[in-house]
């Protein structure tokens, strides 16, 4: 797994030593990119159920100024801090080990609003519309935000949920899906 494009392109990620994360693909990565940047001037990232924060890391080395990392499990906030280190990004982004609905309604109690939000749950385990309404309940997208959504390639993705809009729709392979809300 590696950084696809930017200041820390070519350079290395450690992965999530479990069989509970699936890092997003570099195929995938530059497909998100390429719809949503491809490069930023600015702007924040909201990286929930970020794993080994292959996303966000991408989201930064584009330009976005910061990004918050969120997961659940004590071995990917190890493997984020890791990557956070060896990138040498740590006055950038926050780490936190909570539940994605936790982190949603502590962000929103802080004022955060963010650019880019990522949202890679594992598969067939969350509701896409009620995370994204969780996060406009909380206003945390800000205004001309995206969201964007890995999912399972049969899951269905509502058109819109509150203001945002799905822009586009995507699948890799036979079982991965990309949606994107704007």
């Amino acid at each position: 797994m590696r950084v696809v494009s930017g200041e820390f392109k070519g350079r290395q990620l450690k992965s999530v030593p479990t069989h509970q994360t699936r890092p997003t693909t570099d195929k995938v990565k530059e497909a998100v990119f390429h719809v949503i940047g491809p490069y930023f001037e600015g702007g924040r990232a909201f990286d929930l159920f970020a794993g080994s924060g292959g996303l966000g890391i991408e989201a930064l080395s584009r330009g976005a100024d910061s990004c918050v990392f969120v997961d659940q499990q004590p071995k990917a906030i190890r493997t984020i801090h890791e990557n956070v280190r060896l990138l040498n990004i740590k006055d950038r982004v926050e780490v936190f080990r909570t539940d994605a609905y936790r982190a949603i309604k502590a962000a929103g109690k802080r004022g955060l609003t963010f650019d880019y939000i990522f949202l890679d749950p594992p598969y067939k385990k969350f509701s896409y519309q009620e995370l994204v309404e969780a996060l406009l309940e909380h206003q945390l997208v800000a205004e001309g935000g995206v969201v964007v959504c890995e999912h399972d390639a049969s899951e269905e993705i509502p058109e819109s949920v509150g203001r945002l809009n799905l822009i586009k729709t995507d699948h890799y392979g036979t079982n991965i899906g990309v949606s994107i809300f704007q």
